[in-house]
């Protein structure tokens, strides 16, 4: 470089002056002494002097003091002989500043003829930040070497861009058996199968290393020996400053005790999985399961729920200290990742959960649990996809590649298990179904009412089989309404062997004689620990009456707080049993009978308008005994046919007398007492022709025999006179429940509705 000239133009001297003071290094200006004559600012804060303090002092006050001797004497050497030194001459330099610390530094001599003589130029740079850089860098290159080298478990070489080994470790040696003399040079597609050198699988991973930046897979390599071993293996380009591909970076893992570890865990969650045929147990194997194999912080199990048509999520992990869980849920098949994977039958990781193909209603639930990244894979059982596996992390891309294939082998085993798990519970609820049928229709041939057929030719009884015959073809809900004993579950079985339900069962129910905390369970069932004492699950009445006809007597009785729940089984045709959210499906024909005045009650508040109105789609009315007796000879000769035969009596005759005399009797218990009469004569008569008790048939003097004003009225007054010919007995043979044709239980409940106290005797 030329020497400085410096013009004394005013214009040269201004850009002289602003170049001087704007000079990001800094600049000093020294005389033939060695003294300062000119500092910029950026020299002031470099070495932390004002600038008065450094004019006229020597310019070693600007170096440490160990090689202040040395620079005198360079100085004197540097003016015999004045040239331009260029930074980064290689010479280790470093300034001192004012606090006495020191400093890397690059300088810059130029000697500048002034007309006072001659003038050094240095110009002075802190290069501490790229001594350190440079020193980090040896560093880093010393640290990778010696890792490259020292790594004795992982195989790192490097390909040529054609896929020659390149270089070779230690590690490599030991995995592969070559030697770096015996490899380098050679193509890497040596270490592969022969099955994947057919098909091309080594040109495949550098197409798609280079394609995408990076690949990574688990599979089988081959030694110099021929044996095979497990390999992660991971390629990467390596491309210059302009972007041109110069060759692949590939590290080998040997997995294959990680491969044998795994597959001990697969057998162990298999043999637990195909050992659980109870769902629930099922799914704390599930649970356990993926625990051995994937590091996740949440885990679900989402199953096709056919009636739906939708997914139910069922949660199986969680981390402890969570603050909120993961819930049950009905999942979209369209806009839901469990959707995506089980209608395409493809495995899915997201690394977000924003992903704009599904909607964010159904992530909303993952991101407030703090999740940042999932895997879901089908379950598929015999070519049929049962649902979604997932598991979840709160971390972010927290699943390799081998973590999907872990996941997905456990998917399948836990495929196989879910099938066989929910065919056994639907055997197991067909049984119990099938078990629970048994002992009703055991129960039903019994019961002491199960009358063979309908016995009578008057008037009011063909209308009312008229009646039977129209409704019975439908499906429409049926309210008989009658008085206690008119034979109400007679016309309700009618109906049912009439209508095209008569194949499958009927199931009959009495409101009035189960307590009303039990009534619930009774008629919906419950599950296994829905209230204290369910020690079992239990199928209700409802449910075993699917495809055939329910009968709920006394109606009337049924709590307020059962009725929402009983009108939604009626309208939607589902339900759900005590203890579960799970809806059940059912398809029962209803038929319902009551002897209270359900419109009454209904302006009383007693009795639900929107469940009346659905149970009253056709109404029939049941007369009582007292209105058709002409039908009364006729139920006398079957009733004593039936009980003679049952005590192997021979009563060939009933005195005309006795039937002038029960037909005169009004009969406030209707055809139940007349049974229950007929019963005790026949027990009474000791010959042939039947003797009938004839001071029951008296009506005590007080009795009133027009009619009550309702039909609850009725019912009062009857129980009372009841209890009072039998002195308040309720139970034994000779008492009131006998006597009315009525379990006990069922008076005593009869009595707290109609408010019958002792006092009332």
């Amino acid at each position: 470089m030329a020497d400085i000239s410096v013009s004394s133009g005013l214009a040269n001297a201004s850009l002289f002056e602003r170049l001087f003071e704007s000079s990001p290094d800094g600049i000093v200006l020294t005389d033939r002494e060695g003294r300062i004559v000119r500092v910029n600012g950026q020299a002031e804060s470099m070495f932390g002097y004002r600038r008065e303090e450094l004019l006229g002092q020597p310019v070693e006050l600007l170096a440490p003091e160990r090689f202040r001797s040395a620079h005198t004497s360079h100085r004197e050497h540097y003016h015999a002989e004045p040239r331009m030194r260029p930074m980064g001459a290689g010479l280790a330099l470093y300034g001192r500043r004012k606090d006495g610390t020191e400093f890397p530094v690059d300088i810059m001599l130029s000697p500048l003829e002034t007309g006072e003589g001659m003038l050094v130029l240095g110009v002075i740079r802190d290069v501490t930040e790229r001594k350190r850089a440079e020193e980090a860098l040896r560093e880093s290159e010393e640290r990778l070497r010696l890792l490259v080298e020292g790594v004795k478990d992982c195989a790192i070489f490097m390909l040529d861009a054609e896929g020659r080994v390149a270089s070779w470790n230690p590690g490599a040696e030991r995995i592969k058996g070559y030697s770096a003399a015996e490899i380098i040079g050679q193509h890497f597609s040596r270490f592969y199968t022969p099955e994947d050198v057919k098909r091309g699988k080594p040109a495949e991973e550098l197409k798609i290393a280079a394609a995408e930046g990076r690949f990574e897979e688990e599979g089988w390599r081959v030694r110099k020996d021929g044996s095979r071993f497990w390999a992660n293996v991971i390629v990467a380009p390596l491309r210059d400053g302009s972007g041109r591909l110069r060759g692949f970076a590939k590290v080998t893992r040997d997995f294959t005790e990680r491969k044998r570890a795994q597959e001990a865990v697969l057998l162990e969650v298999t043999s637990a999985l195909v050992a659980q045929l109870d769902i629930r147990e099922l799914l704390a194997a599930i649970s356990a399961g993926i625990r051995q194999v994937v590091t996740h912080d949440y885990a679900a199990l989402a199953l096709y729920d056919a009636e739906s048509k939708k997914l139910r999520l069922q949660p199986l992990t969680a981390p402890h200290e969570s603050s909120s869980d993961l819930k049950e849920a009905l999942l979209p098949l369209e806009g839901s990742p469990a959707g995506w994977v089980f209608t395409r039958r493809e495995p899915l990781v997201l690394t977000e959960m924003t992903d704009p193909r599904f909607a964010s209603e159904t992530m909303q639930s993952w991101i407030e649990l703090g999740v940042k990244s999932g895997c879901w894979v089908p379950l598929i059982s015999r070519g049929r996809p049962l649902g979604a596996l997932c598991a979840c992390s709160r971390l972010e891309d927290a699943f390799a590649p081998a973590d999907l294939q872990m996941l997905s082998h456990v998917a399948n085993q836990v495929a196989v298990a879910v099938d066989n798990a929910l065919a056994y519970r639907n055997i197991l609820q067909l049984t119990d179904r099938l078990k629970e049928e048994k002992l009703y229709l055991e129960d039903e041939l019994r019961t002491e009412y199960n009358f063979g057929q309908i016995v009578g030719e008057s008037t009011p009884l063909r209308r009312i089989l008229k009646q039977v015959e129209t409704v019975a073809p439908t499906d429409a809900t049926a309210l008989i309404l009658g008085e206690t004993g008119t034979g109400k579950e007679l016309i309700a079985r009618a109906i049912h062997n009439l209508s095209p339900r008569r194949e499958h069962t009927f199931v009959k129910l009495s409101c009035a004689a189960i307590p009303s905390g039990l009534l619930e369970s009774e008629l919906f069932g419950h599950e296994r620990g829905a209230f204290t004492g369910a020690i079992a699950q239990k199928i209700g009445r409802l449910e075993l009456a699917h495809e055939g006809t329910l009968f709920l007597d006394e109606i009337g009785d049924i709590p307020l707080e059962i009725q929402p729940k009983l009108l939604r089984a009626l309208q939607e045709k589902e339900f759900e049993r005590l203890g579960s959210n799970r809806t059940i499906p059912v398809d029962a024909r209803l038929v319902a009978a009551t002897n209270r005045d359900l419109e009454k009650m209904v302006k009383d508040g007693q009795f639900r308008s929107d469940l009346y109105y659905r149970l009253k789609v056709f109404p029939i009315l049941v007369p009582p005994l007292r209105e058709r007796p002409e039908d009364i000879p006729a139920l006398v000769h079957h009733f004593v046919a039936k009980h003679s035969k049952r005590m192997n009596k021979q009563i060939e005759s009933v005195p005309p007398a006795a039937l002038q005399a029960l037909r005169r009797y009004p009969w406030p218990g209707n055809i139940r007492e007349l049974e229950n009469l007929l019963e005790r004569a026949v027990i009474l008569t000791p010959g042939s022709a039947l003797q009938i008790p004839a001071a029951e048939l008296k009506a005590p003097a007080e009795t009133d025999l027009r009619p009550t004003a309702t039909l609850e009225e009725a019912e009062r007054e009857h129980i009372l006179r009841a209890l009072r010919e039998t002195q308040g007995v309720i139970g034994g043979p000779n008492g009131a429940a006998a006597r009315l044709g009525l379990l006990r239980t069922t008076l005593h409940a009869k009595m707290r509705k109609l408010g019958i106290s002792r006092k009332d005797l």
